[in-house]
C-alpha cells in the first residue's frame, strides 16, 4: 500500500471510531450512574478507544442491574477490635431481612462476605429507639454481643447522620442496653447488672459463693479447670487456669481443639462462651475466647465485661481493668454503687457493599 494510501485508510478509520464512541458516548448513556467513595468527586468524562455493547438481557448483568435486584442486600461491614459484622438497616421491618441460614451464608469467609455475624437495625419495641437482632456465623442467634452493640451505635449514628454525644436505648434479648458515643468516636456501653446465679446464667456446676459458681472444679479434656460462670445476658465460663497451672499463658493455647470441648460441656445446658485469662496485673488483664456459635474471634465485649467480673469475685482484680484481647484493648469498669458494668472501645465502618441472598 502507498503512503498515501495508508494516510486515507487511517483518516477513515479515526473518523469512524469518532462516530462509534459519540455513539456510545457514557458521560450521555442514561443508563450510566457514577459510584463514588465518600469523600470522592465524580470522575470527569472519560474517553474511550473501545466500547463493547451488551444485550440488556444478557445473562452476564451490569453490576448496577445486579446492585438494584431484588435479592441484592445492601449492608455496611463493622468492625470492633477485629470482631467483624455485616450491619443491615431494618428499620422498615420486624422481620430480618436475610434467614439464619442465608446468614451463615454470608458470614462466610470463602463463599460469602466473611464476618463473625449479621446483625439488624429494627424498630425499637417497649420504650426504646431500636431493636438489636443478630445472626452469629453458624446461623444461631445470641441474647447480645457487646463489640456489636459498639457497632450498632456507629451504624445507627451513619444512619441518623448524628454527630457529637449520643446514646441510645437498644432493645436486645439480654434486656435494654444503653451505648453512649463519645467525643473521640469510642462507644461506651452500660452492659447492666452481671448474672451470677448458676441457674440463670445457666449453668448445672454447683455454687460455690453464696448462689454465684466462683473457682468450680470442671473436668475438660483430662484436666480439672476451674471456673467462674457469669451471665451478661449471654452465658460466660471463664477460667485463670487449671489446678496444676496457676498461671494460663494464653497465647500457647489451641483454642480450636479446647474451646469446643467448653462450649458444648454437659454443664452449660445453652452451651457457653469461654474466656481464658492471664493476668498480668490487678488492672490489667489477658484473655482469649471461644465463642459460641462463632468459634475463635478476635474480641467480645460481653466476654471481656465477664472476665472483669470474675477477676474480681476471684479477688485477682480491681473495679476497673484495661483487658487486652487479640483484636485490642477494652475497658471495662463494674461500678460499686449502681452494680452496673460499663465498657468502652471502638467501633468503626470498614467497608459498603450488597450481597446476592
Amino acid at each position: 500500500m502507498s503512503s498515501a494510501a495508508a494516510a486515507a485508510a487511517a483518516a477513515t478509520a479515526a473518523a469512524a471510531a469518532t462516530s462509534f464512541a459519540a455513539k456510545f458516548d457514557p458521560s450521555t448513556s442514561p443508563s450510566r450512574r457514577c459510584l463514588r467513595l465518600r469523600g470522592s468527586p465524580c470522575p470527569r468524562r472519560a474517553v474511550a478507544t473501545m466500547a463493547v455493547s451488551t444485550p440488556r438481557s444478557s445473562a452476564a448483568a451490569s453490576f448496577l442491574d445486579r446492585r438494584e435486584s431484588e435479592r441484592a442486600l445492601h449492608f455496611v461491614k463493622y468492625q470492633g477490635l477485629g470482631n467483624d459484622f455485616i450491619m443491615v438497616d431494618n428499620r422498615d421491618s420486624a422481620v430480618p431481612k436475610v434467614t439464619p441460614e442465608e446468614a451463615a451464608k454470608l458470614c462466610n469467609r470463602n463463599f460469602g462476605v466473611g464476618a463473625d455475624g449479621v446483625i439488624f437495625v429494627m424498630p425499637g419495641i417497649n420504650g426504646a429507639d431500636y431493636t438489636m437482632r443478630i445472626f452469629n456465623s453458624d446461623g444461631s442467634e445470641p441474647e447480645m454481643c457487646g463489640n456489636g452493640v459498639r457497632c450498632f451505635a456507629r451504624f445507627i449514628a451513619e444512619l441518623e447522620n448524628l454527630h457529637g454525644i449520643h446514646s441510645f436505648k437498644i432493645h436486645t434479648g439480654a434486656g435494654i442496653i444503653i451505648p453512649e458515643i463519645q467525643n473521640d468516636g469510642k462507644v461506651k456501653v452500660d452492659m447492666g447488672q452481671p448474672i451470677l446465679s448458676g441457674p440463670d446464667v445457666p449453668t448445672k456446676l454447683p455454687s460455690t459463693k453464696n448462689e454465684a459458681v466462683v473457682q468450680a472444679d470442671l473436668a475438660v479434656d483430662g484436666s480439672t479447670w476451674q471456673v467462674t460462670c457469669v451471665s451478661m445476658g449471654n452465658p460466660h465460663c471463664v477460667t485463670f487456669g487449671t489446678k496444676e497451672l496457676k498461671v494460663l499463658p494464653v497465647d500457647d493455647l489451641n483454642l480450636s481443639d479446647i474451646g469446643p470441648k467448653f462450649e458444648h460441656h454437659e454443664m452449660f445446658p445453652a452451651r457457653t462462651n469461654t474466656e481464658f485469662v492471664q493476668v498480668l496485673s490487678r488492672s490489667h488483664l489477658k484473655m482469649r475466647v471461644w465463642e459460641r456459635g462463632a468459634g475463635a474471634t478476635l474480641a467480645c465485649g460481653t466476654g471481656a465485661c465477664a472476665v472483669v467480673v470474675a477477676a474480681i469475685l476471684e479477688g485477682r482484680a480491681e473495679r476497673k481493668c484495661v483487658v487486652d484481647l487479640p483484636g485490642g484493648p477494652l475497658e471495662i469498669e463494674w461500678r460499686e454503687n449502681d452494680n452496673h458494668v460499663y465498657m468502652t472501645g471502638p467501633a468503626e465502618a470498614v467497608f459498603y457493599g450488597s450481597a446476592v441472598h
